[in-house]
């Protein structure tokens, strides 16, 4: 059935619960890393009041023992400490871009409350938590998967030099956005000339009562080749990994690999070389570049998976925005509730985790396996097989028996 994801909560609720089924027993729960990961979603340049209220802590109600887990549900709660639900003001000027007028219309009443506290970002805690966990299974496999700022309002990031291709080179990279305030994989001293820039940007935004959206890329590195499907439009990979990043609020555009820039292009300055794998690495030829991204019709292809967000800017704004007043109908400004003027980098983090919930699953739904072991020796086999399909020239002695030797055509 491979992995299941579900969570609940309100923003200013008692808390967050996070509900993961599917992952298999003997994963490691690694507390410290879901911790991390909840950090740094609540920190980065630009935030709001809220941070300085909540620390982000998971609790486990269920799934885990001596450190590992059981194979059973996982259940997580990030309790809320400002948890008002009852008592929030309630607000009748709804805010443009907001859930506010359309929960309205789909509950047909004029409850913004109702809607906004579950609509809230708060809700990605859960998220990152969920994720986190998932990130831990998918380094059993090999895999690692990281988010990084690359543009906030105006202002792109350059520079950051080719897209790493082995873990330990992405975790490299791990460690400068973890130690940069706005997400940053550059290098120092390149990364504090630009940090300074970004934050004076956003300041302004701040000054000025006004918020700023920004640009993310997500890079995932080790995952197997073949996983994921074209046999149904619902299991394609790209499809999938665009689906679960759009679902991260205030994300209005998702890109795979060259993603618009490729309907510019002629299909030459497009389409990646197929090349003859190396000596030391025969499992997969190889790509003279990674244009798609890591995937080709629906299915990784070994390459690393790149994949870019667009963030608009908050949609809660100091200054307000022409609205009306849903008691009277008449014109008025919106409504302001305490928010953040740029949340760009804590987005990163929910984008990482969505990523890697979506490639653990489509990991277990290929490999199968109720316990770890068993689904790393079947992604051990399968990297054994396709060294043998494509490592070459091969004798009988070393034809696969499990294939019988025969041709391409006959094997299963």
């Amino acid at each position: 059935m491979g992995l299941q994801f579900q969570s609940a909560g309100e923003s200013h609720g008692k808390g967050c619960l996070a509900l993961l089924q599917g992952l298999p027993r003997g994963c490691p729960y690694d507390a410290a890393f879901v911790s991390r990961q909840l950090a740094r979603r609540q920190g980065g340049y630009g935030r709001g009041g809220r941070q300085k209220i909540e620390r982000d802590e998971a609790e486990v109600l269920s799934g885990v023992r001596r450190g590992k887990l059981l194979g059973s549900p996982l259940t997580l709660w990030i309790p809320n400490r400002d948890s008002r639900l009852e008592e929030a003001p309630e607000l009748g000027r709804p805010r443009p871009g907001h859930v506010d007028l359309a929960g309205c219309l789909r509950f047909e009443d004029r409850d913004i409350r109702a809607s906004l506290e579950r609509a809230s970002a708060r809700e990605t805690a859960a998220r990152v938590a969920a994720g986190a966990v998932a990130q831990t299974f998918l380094r059993e496999l090999g895999v690692s998967v990281l988010g990084r700022v690359v543009g906030i309002g105006a202002l792109d990031v350059q520079g950051e030099g080719p897209t790493p291709r082995a873990t330990r080179d992405l975790e490299a990279w791990r460690e400068r956005v973890a130690a940069s305030p706005l997400g940053l994989a550059l290098p120092e001293p390149e990364r504090s000339g630009l940090e300074a820039a970004l934050k004076s940007h956003i300041d302004e935004a701040r000054k000025a009562g006004d918020s700023l959206g920004g640009r993310i890329e997500v890079l995932a590195v080790g995952v197997p080749a073949g996983i994921g499907s074209f046999a149904q439009w619902d299991e394609r990979l790209d499809a999938r990994l665009a689906a679960a990043l759009m679902s991260i609020p205030a994300i209005k555009g998702v890109e795979v690999g060259l993603g618009f820039e490729a309907s510019r292009r002629r299909g030459s300055e497009v389409h990646d070389p197929i090349l003859p794998g190396s000596p030391e690495n025969k499992a997969v030829p190889l790509r003279g570049s990674n244009r798609a991204g890591g995937l080709e019709g629906g299915v990784a292809n070994g390459e690393p998976i790149v994949l870019r967000l667009a963030k608009k800017p908050i949609a809660t704004l100091k200054r307000g925005l022409p609205s009306v007043d849903l008691e009277t109908g008449e014109a008025a400004g919106s409504a302001f509730e305490r928010s953040d003027v740029c949340a760009v980098p804590a987005a990163a983090v929910v984008a990482e985790a969505m990523v890697a919930l979506v490639l653990a699953d489509a990991c277990l739904t290929f490999f199968g396996g109720a316990s770890l072991d068993v689904v790393q020796e079947r992604a051990a086999r399968h990297r054994e097989r396709l060294g043998r399909l494509f490592g070459g020239p091969r004798s009988e002695a070393e034809r696969d028996p499990d294939w019988g030797g025969g041709s391409p055509q006959e094997r299963p």
